[in-house]
Formats: structure tokens, sequence, C-alpha cells
């Protein structure tokens, strides 16, 4: 049963997050306003982490199986793509490179605002 809320409570964040993208004219997808829905409520504590722990392992568990359409779905466009293979070979390691560099930038920069976050609530406290 617990399960079955933690799924309620990830799938009810998702429908304010398609709410959100129907009503806010920017050209923000609905699942990014859902995560970011989800990240500060987090954040803020109004859902526990443990509220929703166990349905988001298993939904990352089951991730590699969601590309399987998309997979599919280039073989099925594979006659369009072909015109436009070389471009797409040479931009994807540029921008995954540049999407690792700022991603582990951004992780870096979090781990130590959090570190001088607890060294400060440690002074504050001892």
């Amino acid at each position: 049963m617990k399960i079955v809320r933690e799924f309620l409570i990830i799938l009810f964040i998702t429908c304010i997050g398609e709410v959100l993208h129907y009503l806010l004219p920017l050209p923000v997808p609905a699942s990014i306003y859902g995560l970011v829905l989800m990240l500060v409520l987090l954040s803020i504590h109004v859902i526990p982490l443990d509220a929703v722990e166990k349905s988001g392992d298993f939904l990352v568990e089951v991730m590699p199986v969601m590309f399987i359409p998309a997979g599919v779905g280039l073989l099925v466009s594979w006659a369009d793509l072909k015109s436009i293979l070389i471009p797409v070979l040479v931009i994807t390691p540029g921008v995954t490179l540049i999407v690792m560099i700022v991603t582990g930038k951004v992780s870096d920069r979090i781990l130590k605002f959090t570190e001088k976050e607890s060294e400060v609530g440690e002074k504050t406290r001892g």
C-alpha cells in the first residue's frame, strides 16, 4: 500500500507539472516543471524523502527500458535521418561533452555549497 501511495504522490506532482505547462506560456516541458516542483517540495521538506524513495528507486532502475521506444523510433526514421547522419555524428559528441562538463561543474558547486552550509551549521551548534 505504501508503494501505491508513493506512486500516487509522484503521479500527482507530474500532473501538476502538466497543468503548469498548460497554464504558463513558457517553452518548458511539463516533465521539467514536475521535476523542479518535486525538487522544491523535497528540499523544503513538504514531502519527506521516504514518502517517495522506494518508488523513485524503482523508476530509476527501469529507466533504461524507457529508451527502447526511442531507439525503435530512430530505426523507423532511418530513411529521414540518413541525409543528416554526418552532422548528427559530429554534433552529438560535442554536445555530450558540454553537458558532462556543465553537469560536473554544477554538481561540484552544489557539493561545495552544502559542505559550507553544514560547516556553518556545526559552528553555530558547537
